[in-house]
């Protein structure tokens, strides 16, 4: 399993749900023929959102997923969310775990699934929070590594976000690079079926990871998606895999090439002066909102003019399209701009 767990691109892949035994080998054999999947996932216990759903047979399939393991040579893997399901787990030989979103949001559900791997050597990936909170899914790699777990990896599921119709769960991008930021050399590896809830849009998802430098993928696959008893629409076949593989850009972190080397250099060094320039002037601008809030504060003013803040938003609009800007970048800007900005001039009112 060593091997496997430092090989990059690490693909995993395999059913939502652990179905019937004929569905696990077919589905191993076949996945195993393309020659590009690295280990098999299958879900044993399914923590649906309402009951009377699918919820997986249980021990009843590990002994299929074994069986698997044993016919194909594909090291496996199961979500646990308890010390039962370890063990259970472990019995069985598979070879991986990882820590679903709706355990990874709960402290207690990860110390007991971390108390019962204690003194166990295998990998064990954890899913980000179902909720978008770096802290907790930050606070489920550390209880796993304070109880001796080395090989711990990242899984980027995506988060839950109301009324998001695009995606089954939002990206939110920035979470994840913030994560790889804080534990530099731990795999990351993206789940763009859980992102995406769809089967159109996986290769696009998959490609952006890539192009982010995510280490791999883990994507569910079925012999017979439309008919898979959890999460249909999102699974494809083992060979839709294989061709979705090859179509995809697979990437480097860095490169030795001379070239390449100055010319990113000489970019970076351009982009630092903007970034500079960029502080100056926001430093200015700030100078100005408090001589505001001082004229606001001797003229009982408040501080919020809404009028003005939708002219300014119009304004930015129209400049932001021009110089080829989305407007949604525009309002995350202008947003924490006016946020600093009331918060300037709110410590004036108030001083």
């Amino acid at each position: 399993m060593q091997e496997k767990w430092n090989k990059r691109p690490l693909i995993i892949s395999g059913p939502c749900s652990a179905e019937t035994q004929e569905q696990m080998i077919e589905t191993a054999t076949r996945l195993a023929k393309i020659g590009k999947v690295d280990v098999l996932r299958a879900g044993i216990w399914k923590p649906r959102t309402k009951p009377g759903m699918f919820e997986g047979h249980g021990i009843t399939g590990l002994p299929w997923l074994l069986e698997a393991k044993k016919l194909t040579g594909l090291p496996t893997t199961v979500e646990v969310a308890t010390a039962k399901h370890v063990e259970e787990a472990l019995k069985f030989e598979v070879d991986m775990l990882w820590v679903g979103a709706r355990t990874t949001v709960n402290p207690f559900s990860v110390q007991e699934v971390a108390n019962a791997l204690r003194g166990v050597d295998m990998p064990v990936l954890i899913k980000n929070p179902i909720n978008p909170d770096l802290e907790l899914w930050s606070g489920g790699i550390e209880r796993l590594q304070q109880v001796g777990i080395m090989q711990v990896g990242m899984i980027h599921r995506g988060f839950s976000s109301y009324g998001n119709t695009e995606f089954r769960n939002a990206p939110m991008w920035h979470l994840p690079i913030e994560m790889k930021r804080r534990y530099p050399g731990m795999p990351l590896i993206c789940d763009p079926s859980h992102i995406c809830g769809n089967r159109s849009m996986l290769q696009s998802v998959s490609q952006k990871s890539i192009d982010l430098d995510f280490d791999g993928l883990m994507l569910e696959s079925h012999i017979d998606p439309d008919k898979a008893w959890s999460d249909a629409k999102q699974q494809i076949t083992p060979e839709r895999l294989l061709d979705m593989l090859n179509e995809l850009v697979w990437r480097h972190e860095s490169t030795t090439r001379q070239e390449f080397i100055t010319a990113l250099t000489t970019l970076r060094e351009q982009i630092n002066q903007v970034d500079d320039e960029l502080m100056t002037l926001l430093g200015q601008r700030m100078k100005l909102s408090d001589k505001i809030g001082e004229y606001k504060k001797d003229n009982n003013i408040t501080i919020l003019q809404t009028n003005r803040w939708n002219d300014i938003l119009d304004r930015a609009f129209q400049k932001g399209e021009m110089l080829g800007l989305t407007k949604e970048f525009i309002t995350k800007y202008y947003d924490a701009v006016h946020l600093e900005s009331i918060h300037h001039q709110n410590k004036i009112m108030n001083s």
